[in-house]
């Protein structure tokens, strides 16, 4: 039976990974004490995925002065990262799981649905993370065109509660 997707739960702590960017590696635990932005998308410079990263790279500057980091990731290799980050200009960290390691983790990876027809594939999650690697919230279904804006929503609503 394929896995199907069954996200981490708020209250989670988030599972360390080490994975290969165009830059070169990336790892969760580096960014420990700092808010972290964890978004996985389904395929480089698809439109959904241009809007995403697009609208997170033009926000870039309000998410890190107010202390957040982003990191991307998705099953494209690293070229494919490469050239998409070239392409769009994106100045957060894309990492590469062609074998599905941190997609599984997360539980953004299985069996989904489009139009009728059933694949395997990644399914658009966003992941909150405070600087202990707690989970503090799940995007499920992010605004790809506002994403940013619903990031820092919520950041502030965990940080002022």
């Amino acid at each position: 039976m394929p896995p199907t997707i069954d996200r981490l739960p708020v209250g989670t702590q988030a599972p360390d990974f080490e994975a290969p960017t165009p830059e070169g590696t990336v790892r969760l635990s580096d960014f420990r004490g700092q808010w972290v932005v964890l978004y996985f998308y389904p395929k480089d410079d698809t439109p959904g995925c241009t809007k995403q990263a697009c609208n997170l790279r033009d926000g870039y500057q309000t998410l890190q002065d107010a202390g957040l980091a982003v990191i991307g990731v998705s099953e494209d290799d690293v070229a494919s990262h490469e050239a998409f980050a070239a392409k769009h200009q994106l100045p957060f960290p894309l990492a590469a799981d062609p074998d599905h390691d941190i997609l599984n983790a997360y539980g953004v990876y299985g069996e989904r649905n489009m139009y009728g027809n059933t694949f395997m594939g990644t399914k658009r999650t966003t992941y909150l993370i405070d600087p202990e690697g707690t989970i503090r919230h799940v995007f499920k279904r992010p605004k790809t065109g506002d994403h940013t804006a619903e990031v820092l929503e919520k950041w502030h609503g965990v940080t002022d509660a």
